[in-house]
């Protein structure tokens, strides 16, 4: 039995030896030893230290040496600024090992000497993926109205998938440009004294200007459809009890005047949801015919059948009457225009007789005489001259500074002339006349001797009695009162009416009167039923 015990004592598995520890010792300037200790068991579980040294090469010592370097750093070759024992010390080390990358700086340094390094930013971003199917779908831009507004040219109507893509991307940034400083290429100027002080002057020059700040749209306006919706009437708040004869807007944009037979001055505050009314002024003994803004906006003149007419002050306001004129006859001035650098009032006189008042002092200061009766006036955009015709179906053309007529002209077709209107540029104007015809001129044509007309329209069949040009001269409205719905809008540098206008779901009435906002974001229409209807057009994105 002692026998068997002593076999499995001997036999019986040996403890778990502890792993061997290396320990390397190295001396700067000394003789490079390197100890090792190594730890046994033996059956008595008694541990036992055995050292044994061992003399390191020269190379291995400087393998060590690297080795450690790159571990740990410089541990044997601390840095020092300056050369030490005629060598050349590193300054600054370069950690190669944490990024990769680094380890171009010398090729990089060859080539930003040589100028030929690019700028990452500058690179345009690539798309992530690109479907390739876009090429092969066509879209039919004069499919759906809203899409019309994609075309670039009147006859194009289909285009590809990516085309598609890239256009309604384009409209999308103009309806939203954004900001400069979210853009990653942009660049803030240095933040010197200088610069701020420039800085605040040039704000102080936008603050103290009336300048628009809005750049106004130079889009070009395709012909075939003109894309609106129907508004809150303008005047809602309080029908007229009466027809309109007179609606305007002030420059402002959101002033509306609205003058009728009911003897009512109303102002309504245009915002296309509510429209305020703001204020009325009645005028007892003058059913009003004609109402208008002066162009500086301050005063309102205001006639009717009477030998006298009213201007209305808005900063005072007060209403003052004016007239008779003296030296005249004429038993209604029912009917004028007011020139645009808000100088003079041109009233239509008895037999051809044109009578020019001073807005300032509301005095006669002129008459103007033309053959036959005249029925229509128009001043041009600078206010220096005014075209007339009538009864002779002629067209004059006056110099105010000279009192004079200095062309006359036949209105090809026209036999009693009953509308003019001049485009905001001077270069266009329109003539109608009594049967429905109206001739679109080129004005340095007309005048050079050119009597054909450069568009004939022929879209009326009764008196043309009102014609207005909007304010980039794109569209030509005209109506007549003479006929339900009888109102046209006018593409003007094709000649061609819009189609879909009149809205065949909408009733216009007996339209008498209409205007366009300063920025033709609205346009009203007066009726003989004493409403003015509002229309909103797309394409011009301001009031």
């Amino acid at each position: 039995m002692a026998e068997t015990m002593s076999l499995i004592s001997q036999n019986a598995a040996p403890k778990e030896r502890p792993t061997k520890k290396i320990r390397v010792e190295l001396h700067e300037g000394k003789k490079q030893t390197q100890e090792i200790t190594v730890a046994n068991s033996d059956a008595s579980g008694k541990r036992k230290k055995k050292k044994r040294s061992k003399t390191l090469e020269p190379k291995e010592v400087e393998e060590m040496k690297r080795l450690e370097n790159s571990l740990f750093g410089s541990l044997h070759s601390p840095l020092e600024y300056g050369k030490a024992d005629g060598e050349d010390s590193e300054v600054f080390i370069v950690d190669r090992i944490g990024n990769n990358s680094l380890t171009a700086y010398e090729d990089d340094e060859t080539q930003m000497a040589d100028g030929s390094v690019e700028d990452e930013g500058t690179e345009e971003q690539k798309p992530a993926w690109i479907d390739e199917e876009d090429e092969k779908i066509s879209i039919d831009l004069t499919g759906v109205n809203r899409l019309r507004k994609l075309r670039k040219e009147e006859e194009e109507t289909v285009v590809s998938g990516s085309t598609y893509i890239a256009r309604l991307r384009a409209e999308y940034l103009k309806l939203n440009p954004g900001t400069d400083w979210a853009r990653p290429d942009y660049k803030r100027g240095s933040l010197n004294s200088d610069d701020e002080d420039s800085d605040g002057e040039n704000d102080g020059i936008v603050l103290r200007t009336n300048e628009e700040l809005v750049v106004k749209s130079s889009t070009k306006l395709l012909p075939g459809i003109l894309e609106h919706s129907r508004l809150v009437d303008a005047n809602k708040k309080e029908y007229s009890n009466g027809p309109i004869n007179s609606v305007q807007f002030h420059k402002n944009r959101q002033l509306l005047l609205v003058g009728g037979l009911d003897k009512r001055l109303q102002f309504f505050q245009v915002d296309g949801k509510e429209n305020p009314k703001i204020q009325t002024v009645y005028i007892e003994d003058c059913p009003i015919k004609k109402a208008s803004f002066s162009p500086d906006g301050s005063q309102v003149i205001i006639s009717g059948r009477r030998r006298f007419f009213y201007a209305l002050d808005l900063v005072k306001t007060t209403v003052d009457k004016i007239g008779p004129l003296v030296g005249r006859e004429e038993k209604s001035l029912e009917s004028f225009e007011v020139s645009p650098n808000s100088e003079i009032v041109a009233f239509l006189g008895n037999e051809g007789y044109i009578l020019l008042v001073s807005l300032k002092t509301k005095e006669l200061i002129g008459t103007l005489k033309m053959n036959g009766t005249v029925r229509s006036i128009a001043f041009t955009h600078d206010g220096e001259q005014l075209l007339s015709s009538g009864g002779d179906g002629q067209i004059y053309h006056w110099d105010l500074r000279k009192r004079a007529c200095f062309h006359k002209g036949v209105d090809e077709g026209c036999i009693t002339g009953t509308s003019l209107c001049v485009s905001p540029n001077g270069a266009l104007f329109a003539a109608g006349s009594d049967c429905g015809i109206v001739n679109l001129y080129n004005r340095s044509d007309f005048l050079g001797g050119k009597r054909k007309p450069a568009k004939r329209i022929e879209n009326l069949t009764t008196r043309v009695d009102c014609m207005k040009f909007n304010v980039d001269g794109q569209i030509l409205a005209m109506c007549s009162s003479l006929k339900k719905n009888s109102m046209k809008l006018v593409h003007v540098s094709s000649g061609t009416v819009f189609s879909n206008w009149p809205p065949q779901n909408q009733k216009l009435g007996d339209p008498r009167c209409l205007d366009f906002s300063p920025h033709s974001g609205f346009m009203a229409l007066g009726n003989a039923k004493g409403r003015v209807l509002l229309y909103k057009l797309h394409h011009y994105h301001h009031a």
